[in-house]
């Protein structure tokens, strides 16, 4: 099995001060110029073998992640997702819509959960024992659950667009700035899901 960093200290620590549904939250595509910003919250069943390979979303496959993702939301006591479009992230910044995205999927969460794990933010729009943990998606499992689920979820949305904008090659790039995807931007212009005030959109 792969070395990984990812452990349940911060979930065991929070067991310990008597909170039961302890929530991991993360977010994907806050770098992306287009598509929404998408936040993930998932409350693991703490009695059960994490997945194998579980890590941050960005340092695993695709196939792993797809295959991680669906034994995530299989064995979670709760999962959900938050979302904020281009349009939005535009008028309120990234930051704000970011924060806006999970805050929108603790509020989805089936169960209640009563503290929050979050990869790097505080979230004040939740009444809700909390702890901000920098690069949490590379030591929580919880957090790491959420960056796997929201990312498989976020790249699907992708995959549909690419069909209604097939120039942009939304499937391969997922909405971030590569090279192909600032040609297609000169030639093209923007679509209604580019996020307007990011540089070189416009």
């Amino acid at each position: 099995m792969k070395e990984t960093t990812i452990g349940l200290i911060f979930e065991e620590q929070a067991l310990k001060d008597g909170y039961k549904f302890i929530a991991g939250v993360d977010e994907v595509g806050r770098g992306c110029l287009a598509g929404a910003v998408v936040a993930g919250a998932v409350i693991l069943d703490l009695s059960k073998p994490l997945p194998e390979g579980l890590n941050d979303s960005k340092k695993i496959s695709k196939k792993k992640r797809e295959k991680i993702a669906e034994e995530i939301k299989n064995d979670a006591l709760a999962y959900a997702y938050g979302q904020v479009e281009a349009d939005e992230i535009d008028k309120i910044n990234i930051l704000e819509a970011t924060k806006k995205a999970m805050v929108l999927a603790v509020q989805n969460l089936k169960l209640k959960t009563d503290f929050l794990l979050i990869d790097a933010l505080e979230l004040k729009d939740v009444n809700l024992p909390q702890k901000a943990i920098i690069k949490g998606d590379a030591v929580s499992a919880s957090i790491a659950a959420a960056s796997i689920i929201a990312k498989v979820y976020r790249d699907n949305l992708m995959k549909d667009f690419a069909e209604k904008y097939p120039e942009y090659g939304f499937e391969k790039h997922a909405g971030y700035g590569t090279k192909a995807h600032f040609e297609a931007l000169r030639e093209h212009g923007a679509t209604p899901i580019h996020r307007k005030s990011f540089k070189g959109v416009l």
